[in-house]
């Protein structure tokens, strides 16, 4: 249930949308919409938001396979619709993406559960981070975490629908692991 509609496409504030865009109109997208109720916000966010997504200094599997992660857990279905898309042209395969789903033991799963979970990383977690990213790619790991933690909450409190031919098969295989959100927003 929408609880913030999207503003209309042929309403949209082409400025404030100008950090992802440089200036083009983009295709219809309910995210957008949803963020251009707040231009100022839209604006600041989507800043940030390109970095990670567009300039990140994480290889793009990495930041998919991340992303999903925290989707999964916040139980987001527009986010993982979304990054199931971006993930399979990043090269992510059925079985990393069923690790995702299942919680599988992966440096990346752990790594952003510890930080969904508590806000910071174990010492082993972190020592495990540092062998295999660098300081640039750790800051851009901790920050995509956070800043899609707090797109999920957007989406789902907002209660943002899937853009017209978004595929979210697999969103609902299995329930949650123990970091997961129940369907109506509690605790798993």
């Amino acid at each position: 249930m929408t609880r913030l509609p999207p503003v209309p496409y042929e309403e949209w504030d082409t400025e404030a949308l100008r950090p992802l865009t440089g200036g083009r109109k983009a295709p219809p997208s309910n995210v957008l919409g949803l963020l251009l109720n707040h231009p100022d916000l839209a604006r600041a966010f989507l800043t940030f938001n390109t970095h990670l997504l567009a300039r990140s200094s994480l290889p793009d599997k990495t930041r998919e396979l991340t992303v999903l992660r925290v989707a999964w857990r916040r139980r987001c279905r527009y986010e993982w619709a979304q990054h199931v898309l971006l993930g399979r042209k990043a090269g992510v395969t059925e079985e990393e993406l069923a690790q995702v789903r299942t919680g599988a033991g992966t440096l990346l799963n752990r790594a952003v559960d510890e930080l969904d979970t508590t806000s910071t990383l174990s010492d082993a977690t972190y020592e495990e981070l540092t062998a295999e990213l660098d300081e640039r790619q750790l800051m851009d790991f901790v920050f995509t975490v956070g800043a899609y933690g707090t797109l999920a909450m957007a989406f789902n409190t907002f209660g943002l629908e899937l853009d017209p031919g978004l595929d979210d098969r697999g969103f609902d295989d299995g329930a949650p692991d123990g970091g997961g959100r129940t369907d109506d927003g509690g605790p798993a």
